[in-house]
């Protein structure tokens, strides 16, 4: 994968209500800085013009596209990031983030050869108050830790080998909570930092290596009430797109977790959810079913996010 420009966006998947594109890393989904050189909103207007919203008092060079982003991705994580087309698509898909039926599996090199198989990362996760980190999120029982809620990843090992010279792990994760910065704050608390992740990893220097944060959203499904939105991206973390990478001792091989992904079961609706970023069930081993998650009821204010995230469908963004 190619570092990212206006012509060269990838897209994965593509329907009457939705698109998947394949998001660069070190690009902005949409910005409010016309200083901004290249944001995914404007790859998609360079892609399709036609989908950009003609009825505005601004024309078409201002205007908002006739779309929303179903979800969020770092500014550093590559990966499947989720468009719907219209508003009735994108209600549609708020329903299905908020009732945890979305199914996400990340890919990531981190720091350190981890020995487990497979790990459960279960550190609550709360805002950083500390002076100068009040941008990061860190975990329970750090100082200045404000208001950690429980959060959960699953974490299977793909591989083990080298980046640079340095021992590094090739990892699955699937959040199955979605707190700011999950990924990243769950694998430093595990003691091994995702490799390029320059706010959370190492401080010893080695960061300036990698070209790039090593997190990629490799698979996404959204089993909307209309379609199946599904999509799994091209695995970047392979030694001919990157030759600092030198796997040498496979544990797990990412086929066979992908046919594990794609014969899952979509968890059934509920009547609740914990709010547009929590995703499904874990992740399964093979022959295992996976696991329903508790889902509390729906909250007033909940669905007041949901309305007010409905609403601002018509907003134009400020670019």
């Amino acid at each position: 994968m190619e570092p990212g420009s206006v012509e060269n966006l990838c897209v994965v998947y593509r329907s009457h209500d939705f698109l998947v594109v394949n998001k660069h890393w070190d690009v902005r989904i949409d910005s409010k800085a016309w200083r901004e050189t290249l944001t995914l909103q404007k790859q998609l207007r360079h892609r399709f013009p036609e989908l950009a919203d003609p009825d505005t008092c601004y024309g078409f060079r201002c205007a908002g596209m006739g779309h929303r982003f179903c979800h969020q991705l770092d500014f550093s994580t590559s990966g499947a990031l989720c468009v719907a087309l219209n508003k009735a698509a994108a209600g549609s898909a708020y329903r299905c983030f908020k009732d945890r039926r979305v199914t996400k599996a990340y890919l990531a090199l981190v720091r350190g050869h981890i020995q487990e198989s497979r790990v459960t990362i279960s550190y609550a996760i709360g805002k950083n108050s500390t002076e100068g980190r009040t941008h990061t999120m860190c975990i329970e029982g750090t100082q200045g830790c404000e208001n950690p809620k429980p959060s959960l990843t699953e974490l299977v090992v793909l591989e083990h080998g080298l980046y640079g010279g340095d021992p590094v792990s090739k990892v699955l994760l699937q959040p199955l909570t979605g707190r700011t910065h999950q990924l990243r704050v769950h694998c430093s608390a595990l003691g091994h930092p995702i490799v390029g992740d320059l706010t959370y990893g190492q401080a010893s220097g080695r960061e300036d290596q990698p070209f790039r944060m090593m997190l990629h959203a490799f698979y996404l499904r959204v089993p909307t009430c209309t379609e199946r939105v599904e999509a799994c991206t091209p695995d970047p973390f392979v030694p001919a797109l990157d030759a600092c990478w030198s796997p040498h001792t496979l544990l797990q091989p990412l086929d066979t977790l992908i046919q594990v992904l794609r014969t899952a079961p979509d968890p059934g609706p509920t009547e609740g959810g914990a709010g547009p970023c929590s995703p499904s069930a874990p992740l399964p081993g093979p022959g295992q079913p996976p696991l329903p998650p508790a889902k509390p009821p729906e909250t007033e204010a909940q669905r007041a996010s949901c309305l007010q995230w409905l609403s601002e469908w018509t907003l134009e963004p400020d670019n």
